[in-house]
């Protein structure tokens, strides 16, 4: 059942490149996504000005139910939309005092178009997702490959994307 269920999820069948991708953290160190290989790994660009901005809560609250399962919630900040602030401090202080997040969070990144993080151009590569605006959720299955994408209106804690999670947690 538990391979029946994951099959329904996965969109590419193509792992990410074994330390291929690896974002730059918020406080200066590397975020290599490497490092949580046979982990699954939600991807969610954010913008503190946005109107979606409300899902911090709901991604916090994902990440404090499953983290000790071995999920992890990576928040990108980008300003592709022009609705993040200035710089990364101003992000980690928003962040800090109107969400209390403890969430790993990669410093500010492109996420679409020519400047594009290498992660968001393999993303478009394997299965034609770009992000359209903020909190665009990507899910990286365990063995690395692309095992959901949701656009900004699907929440974090929505069965479409705790389903899927749930599944790769099981074993």
């Amino acid at each position: 059942m538990r391979s029946l269920l994951m099959s329904a999820f996965i969109l590419s069948t193509a792992a990410m490149p074994l330390g291929a991708f690896t974002f730059s953290s918020i406080e200066g160190a590397e975020l290599p996504l490497d490092a949580w290989r046979g982990q699954p790994v939600l991807v969610v660009n954010t913008a503190s000005r946005c109107g979606f901005t409300y899902q911090y809560d709901g991604l916090q609250e994902l990440y404090d139910a499953y983290r000790d399962k071995g999920l992890v919630v990576l928040t990108v900040p980008s300003n592709s939309f022009r609705q993040e602030l200035a710089t990364a401090k101003q992000v980690k202080e928003f962040c800090a005092v109107n969400f209390s997040l403890d969430l790993p969070m990669a410093d500010l990144t492109d996420v679409r178009g020519r400047n594009a993080h290498p992660f968001y151009k393999w993303v478009r590569e394997e299965t034609g997702f770009v992000p359209n605006w903020n909190f665009n959720k990507i899910l990286i299955a365990p063995d690395g490959t692309v095992a959901g994408t949701w656009r900004s209106g699907t929440k974090p804690t929505s069965a479409k994307i705790i389903g899927p999670i749930e599944a790769m947690l099981d074993g």
